[in-house]
């Protein structure tokens, strides 16, 4: 039963991964972690189908090797956090709502902004 369970939580990571390959605001090297640690715990086959997809597998090589984010990955998870925060400012959201999501999304901001831009492509 714990097995299917990382299979589906990793199947449902691919799938918002891949979506996020072409929805703007959807990031996508988090979802490929979380479904490349998915299927570690649950299934060689689908891990390393993962690890050696063309799109998926240097992102998940880049974080193992050097806990690294590729400086366009950077850039589209910062803007996606910034159309988000704009989306949420043009809806009126609450000033409390909007303290809390600019905190957190200011905290995972400097945290991808402070991880390496992994080994230099030469």
């Amino acid at each position: 039963m714990r097995r299917q369970l990382w299979i589906a939580l990793g199947c449902t990571a691919v799938a918002l991964g891949a979506a996020g390959v072409v929805l703007p605001l959807l990031p996508t090297t988090p979802f490929v972690l979380v479904a490349a640690w998915a299927f570690a715990k649950s299934s060689p086959r689908l891990h390393r189908w993962l690890t050696g997809h063309r799109v998926f597998g240097p992102l998940i090589a880049d974080w193992q090797a050097h806990r690294a984010i590729a400086p366009a990955a950077k850039r589209a998870s910062l803007l996606s956090m910034l159309a988000v925060f704009g989306l949420s400012v043009a809806l009126g959201l609450s000033p409390l709502l909007l303290l809390i999501q600019g905190a957190v999304l200011a905290a995972t901001a400097t945290f991808i902004l402070t991880r390496p831009n992994g080994p230099r492509q030469g």
